[in-house]
């Protein structure tokens, strides 16, 4: 007889959350809720008759046994994956999922972040184009549309993944040599505009209480990611939205002069027509940047 072996599910739960130290991020990677992960644990646990985490806020951690546990049954669910490849088993060897998104949100947010989803997904293929245009006119050519939102389109199913606001930002040297103390400051400033967002600036200036404020100077660019390059290169004050401008807050390329106004903004969201949203890969990558998204929300909020 066949020795008894504890459940696949729990196996690959307790695996994903062993080595990812978070039933959260475990839970993103399998594709199920945390309470899946939970639950799962909790099984294994039982069936096993020892615990495995002890639980620390946010993170968990293994317990010795379960650490050594790990250590053996983690390499065999490499060689099971590994095997099934090998043999033709699995659904494809490469399996390719086309994506139109916005430009600068593609540049600044999306690509620094896909060699995580490549690096647990290798078999799949994620084909990125970007413009501006409709989501209606891109149904029959992409597998997923990425825009702003909310918006209700017909035949699609949309899911927000990504929030964010705006505000002032600008390169360190130029804060230092023009210090911006006040948004009255800005008189001395050349503000960095975008054609396609003519009321950005208008709109935040109001909310600050000076509508009536006239700049040094004026410049406007045709694409926002050549007006926040400007803004890094020193040439003047940009409308940064937080999601975008996170890594170069954080990098020190750029720095935010007043923490408020900030202008609502409106969020990413994923935009699915309906006879695809089932899909598998679909599935899988929405999940991937909506746990993105919460990440970013939690750890990189400006």
């Amino acid at each position: 007889m066949r020795p008894i072996l504890p459940s696949l599910n729990a196996l690959r739960a307790f695996e994903a959350a062993g080595r990812l130290g978070s039933f959260k991020e475990a839970a993103a990677e399998l594709h199920v809720t945390h309470g899946a992960i939970s639950q799962q644990v909790r099984l294994l646990e039982a069936w096993l008759g020892a615990p495995l985490f002890e639980r620390h806020n946010r993170r968990v951690m293994l317990t010795p046994a379960a650490r050594a546990y790990l250590a053996e049954i983690g390499p065999l669910f490499d060689r099971l994956s590994q095997a099934t490849a090998r043999y033709g088993l699995s659904e494809a060897v490469s399996r390719t999922l086309t994506v139109n998104a916005p430009a600068t949100f593609t540049l600044r947010w999306l690509v620094p972040r896909l060699e995580k989803f490549r690096t647990r997904h290798p078999d799949v293929e994620v084909r990125i184009e970007t413009s501006n245009e409709p989501v209606e006119s891109l149904k029959d050519n992409y597998d997923m549309v990425i825009r702003g939102g909310p918006d209700t389109f017909y035949g699609y199913a949309m899911r927000p993944f990504l929030d964010e606001e705006r505000l002032p930002v600008c390169s360190p040297a130029l804060s230092e040599r023009l210090p911006l103390h006040t948004p009255e400051d800005m008189r001395r400033h050349t503000l960095l505009h975008t054609s396609s967002l003519p009321r950005v600036w208008p709109d935040w200036l109001a909310r600050a209480g000076i509508a009536a404020l006239t700049p040094a100077a004026v410049l406007t660019f045709d694409h926002f990611y050549l007006t926040l390059q400007a803004a890094v290169d020193g040439m003047g004050v940009a409308m940064g939205p937080t999601a975008l401008v996170a890594d170069d807050l954080a990098a020190g390329r750029l720095v935010a002069p007043f923490d408020g106004p900030r202008l609502p903004s409106r969020s990413y969201c994923t935009y699915v027509a309906d006879e695809k949203a089932g899909h598998d890969l679909i599935v899988l990558f929405r999940s991937w940047l909506e746990h993105e998204g919460d990440a970013f929300k939690s750890e990189h909020e400006v």
